[in-house]
């Protein structure tokens, strides 16, 4: 687990210095020359069921999410109050943990009201694990989603080229918020934060501020893939350090697997699917680590099956 929180903070997938011997019996199995393993991989990707179930969930859920700040709003039913920043859910406080975090920096004390409010939405990110906020909540992620596409086109026809920054960069963000925050006594990240400005803008209407997301979201499409939620957004990071315990994760399942690389393609992560690699697993089952964001995109494009979504402890009992 510290592996994995190393690897969070920005640290390279290391290879395991100790696996395990059923795992080394399934490496040893998958031992073939080049050829083969190639044929192998073709195989696998021209048998594999095209299925876009967990994203189409995951899409249902994030504009239900949103929409019902939006009508709840407008047709004043009182049902959910607020924004994604605070919210009222019958009679419920729901306050985003950063968010929290920010404002006791910057008013230099903790507030207990807040500090209440965020209690609700803490168990449930610690149940739900991982970053499932940023996938299953965030309005930004479902339109730099949408982006991400445009910027793929781009790279496959050879227009533009992916810049990748150093992953480390998320935890200085982090750090450099929450102190700016604590110095200056103002919440800046919230004024720049694309989840706070689309989520408002969706309740309340549009804003000048809605320019600066498009702004972001050129920078992604002709200049590097996801930039704002790989290397920059510290909710993701703190969202990732509340699911660590999780029992709702990504599978691995060794002996299920063809390596043939489809799911680290498709991911916003690819760091935490290292034990895809043949020869990095160190268990023949291994959890995705808490940096992932359960999009499910590597569960619908996993030609074998070889990962898929579990329950800690009550998986084994359905």
């Amino acid at each position: 687990m510290s592996e994995r929180i190393r690897v969070m903070l920005g640290a390279e997938p290391q290879k395991p210095a100790v696996i395990s011997p059923e795992a080394r019996e399934w490496h040893a199995m998958k031992r073939v020359n080049k050829e083969d393993f190639l044929a192998m991989k073709e195989h696998a990707r021209q048998h594999g069921v095209v299925s876009h179930k967990w994203r189409n969930r995951r899409w249902a859920v994030l504009l239900f999410c949103n929409l019902l700040f939006t009508f709840s709003f407008w047709l004043d039913i009182q049902l959910l109050e607020g924004a994604l920043t605070a919210s009222r859910f019958a009679g419920f406080h729901l306050i985003d943990l950063n968010s929290a975090l920010q404002v006791m920096l910057a008013h230099k004390h903790i507030i207990v009201n807040l500090f209440i409010g965020t209690a609700t939405v803490f168990f449930l990110w610690v149940l739900l694990g991982g970053r499932s906020f940023c996938s299953w909540v965030c309005p930004y992620h479902l339109v730099a989603e949408w982006f991400e596409w445009l910027h793929l086109k781009l790279v496959d026809k050879k227009l533009v080229s992916d810049h990748q920054f150093h992953r480390g960069a998320r935890t200085l963000f982090w750090l450099l918020f929450s102190a700016l925050a604590l110095v200056t006594g103002y919440t800046l990240f919230e004024t720049l934060s694309p989840t706070g400005i689309l989520s408002r803008a969706l309740i309340y209407g549009p804003s000048l501020a809605l320019g600066w997301v498009l702004l972001l979201l050129m920078f992604e499409v002709f200049y590097s893939r996801r930039a704002w939620c790989r290397y920059v957004c510290p909710i993701g990071l703190t969202y990732g350090m509340v699911g660590t315990l999780s029992p709702v994760r990504v599978m691995y399942r060794l002996e299920h697997c063809f390596h043939e690389g489809d799911c680290k393609k498709v991911c916003l992560v690819p760091h935490v699917l290292d034990m895809v690699v043949k020869g990095r697993a160190e268990h023949t089952e291994v959890p995705v680590g808490p940096d992932c964001t359960r999009c499910g995109l590597c569960v619908d494009v996993c030609p074998s099956g070889a990962l898929q979504f579990d329950v800690k402890g009550l998986s084994r009992m359905l």
